[in-house]
């Protein structure tokens, strides 16, 4: 049995914040995006956070110490948009195997460090697999409906070269996460199965989707009940949504979820719903008491932060969930 296999028997786990929201704190320019190594590349590379890996190091250990030290299990690496589609955006297709390499090693280091400190506490990495900036189910021209702007097999190209580097940076999961389409998750998880009947390695997954209204759906239009169905085959770690709405109106789909499937059920919602100015206000207390509720009621085994997100929300979160104990995975 794996440590992770365990340990989610034992309590709760704690997935940390976000991390686009940290680094916004160090305000990073141009110059500090670039790094000397960039300094002459012809394209604007400002935003790329992924970027940070190579060029800002320190300051993703940073992140991922903060969170560990608020009381986090499990840090997702810095690799949300690290596809060559995704990295297609900044002409940096070719740097996509050791981005994620880099990043799931810085990662690992400090996830190592801590469980060093508590061997009790062993502590993990989740290779962070984002839902890319293109869908595999939807028109993006309303003019022509059967227009698609990318393949399943350009997908599962992409996402499989991903996959690769992340296990080979350390990552002890992989989490397909805020998936919006779910043509596109199972693009994800065909090249995950692929790589792992290559290595012969079974490597834990986590699939995390996102509702994106108040309507109950994704946005390519499934409900929660279709978009279980839709990812049951693969044998998973845990499902669960993140992104998009706050704990409280994410509560009711995750009920949902948590009532219809025997996997593990994860979730990292937001800081609230964002204001005028696109901030997120919500404070860690009043984001605790709502996670509470989450808990009172047996819903999740694996729980942290999205958008708007910081240490000291996870903080809050991991002494409210030591009070309780796991969901029991029931059979439904």
């Amino acid at each position: 049995m794996s440590g992770i296999h365990k340990a989610i028997k034992e309590r709760i786990l704690i997935l940390d914040g976000a991390m686009g929201t940290m680094l916004q704190r160090y305000n990073f320019s141009e110059e500090d995006f670039r790094g000397e190594r960039f300094k002459d590349f012809p394209h604007p590379l400002k935003g790329n956070n992924d970027l940070l890996s190579l060029t800002q190091p320190k300051a993703i250990q940073e992140v991922h110490r903060q969170y560990f030290e608020a009381g986090a299990d499990i840090v997702e690496t810095n690799t949300f948009s690290g596809t060559t589609i995704g990295m297609s955006d900044y002409h940096l297709e070719e740097l996509v195997y050791e981005l994620n390499f880099e990043s799931a090693r810085l990662a690992k280091e400090v996830a190592d460090e801590f469980t060093a400190k508590n061997p009790d506490k062993p502590r993990f990495v989740a290779g962070s697999i984002g839902p890319t900036n293109r869908t595999a189910s939807m028109s993006p021209d309303v003019n022509d409906p059967g227009f698609r702007a990318v393949t399943f097999d350009e997908l599962r190209i992409a996402y499989k070269q991903q996959v690769e580097a992340l296990i080979d940076g350390g990552s002890d999961i992989l989490l397909v996460e805020t998936i919006f389409d779910t043509l596109n998750a199972k693009a994800a998880l065909f090249a995950i199965e692929e790589v792992k009947e290559e290595r012969k390695l079974d490597i834990p997954v986590m699939v995390s989707g996102t509702i994106t209204d108040a309507s109950g759906r994704t946005l390519s239009g499934q409900t929660v009940e279709a978009f279980l169905i839709s990812i049951s085959h693969i044998p998973l770690l845990s499902v669960g949504f993140n992104c998009a709405l706050g704990a409280d109106q994410l509560k009711p789909y995750l009920q949902r979820l948590s009532h219809n499937t025997t996997f593990n059920v994860s979730a990292h919602p937001n800081a609230g719903l964002p204001n005028a100015f696109g901030q997120y206000d919500q404070t860690a207390g009043e984001m605790q008491n709502l996670i509470r509720e989450y808990l009172e009621d047996n819903l999740i085994n694996i729980i942290g932060g999205c958008c708007g997100t910081t240490p000291e929300h996870i903080r809050l979160i991991a002494e409210v969930a030591k009070e309780y104990s796991p969901r029991i995975v029931e059979p439904v």
